[in-house]
């Protein structure tokens, strides 16, 4: 199985990047396809791929579960392009998890997904092998003891009944933001 704890998703970055450590007033990351190291300062979104979480009808699903209903159904292979239309997207997701909420999640969540696996596809960074077996005990159990939802920006919120809807994508970002708040900001900043 991958390890999407330390493969990182950063606001207004393109790509994935890898943590390698704590920098004084935020992380220290890698881009995985090559690159300068570069200092992702604290008051940037991190997100680890593995807190990130898939809206469906009746539940969540773990990205590294959808990654690997992805790599099932293209048997290894290469997903479909994050540059396809909206309605190819859909579709695609559609017939990787059937039960994806299609009002809580977004195209724009979707071509997300798609180009983190096509990306992680390209660096052979997806093994699947034993995975469900392990998932279905200790893995998934930690997951869900995540609670701290992180809003994605620029997505309108959208409002039924007097109650906000869960965003697309559910993150938890106390291990990105206890990584960069420690030393960045002494206390000092939002808890």
């Amino acid at each position: 199985m991958i390890k999407l704890k330390d493969i990182l998703s950063i606001s207004g970055h393109p790509g994935l990047y890898r943590f390698l450590s704590k920098g004084r007033n935020g992380v220290i990351v890698e881009p995985l396809e090559g690159g300068k190291r570069m200092n992702a300062h604290a008051s940037l979104k991190i997100l680890a791929l593995e807190d990130i979480r898939i809206f469906t009808t009746t539940d969540e699903e773990p990205l590294s579960r959808v990654f690997s209903l992805i790599h099932k159904k293209e048997n290894g292979g290469e997903a479909i392009s994050h540059k396809s239309s909206a309605e190819e997207l859909k579709s695609y997701m559609e017939e990787v998890l059937p039960e994806y909420d299609k009002d809580r999640v977004y195209v724009s969540d979707i071509k997300k997904i798609v180009h983190w696996y096509n990306i992680l596809h390209s660096l052979d960074m997806l093994h699947f092998e034993e995975e469900k077996e392990e998932e279905g005990s200790g893995e998934q159990a930690e997951g869900t003891e995540k609670e701290s939802a992180v809003e994605k920006p620029g997505k309108p919120e959208k409002e039924s009944s007097g109650e906000k809807s869960k965003k697309p994508v559910k993150e938890s970002n106390k291990d990105a933001k206890a990584k960069a708040d420690d030393k960045g900001k002494g206390g000092a900043g939002e808890n």
